[in-house]
């Protein structure tokens, strides 16, 4: 099968102390798609990302690095850095 890009957005809410707790992801259609969604979730989140992974769903197989479109607020570890 043939490669593919998916566009996420994953919010963060706070928990307890410092911890996340992720929601449900939103897939998204295109970059601009996400990075909307994204600064709408941004005002009332934690946290919030927009991102991209190209691979091949049949074989499961994505992308290592995401490529971030936005990102705000607080985030874990694999998001936060710049």
């Amino acid at each position: 099968m043939a490669r593919e890009t998916i566009y996420l957005v994953q919010a963060y809410r706070a928990g307890k102390g410092t911890r996340l707790i992720a929601d449900q992801p939103i897939a998204c259609k295109s970059t601009e798609h996400a990075r909307r969604a994204a600064e709408r979730l941004g005002a009332s989140k934690a946290g919030v990302v927009a991102f991209s992974t190209s691979g091949d769903a049949e074989l499961g197989e994505y992308d290592d690095e995401p490529a971030i479109i936005f990102k705000a607020g607080r985030l874990p570890p694999q998001f936060a850095g710049d």
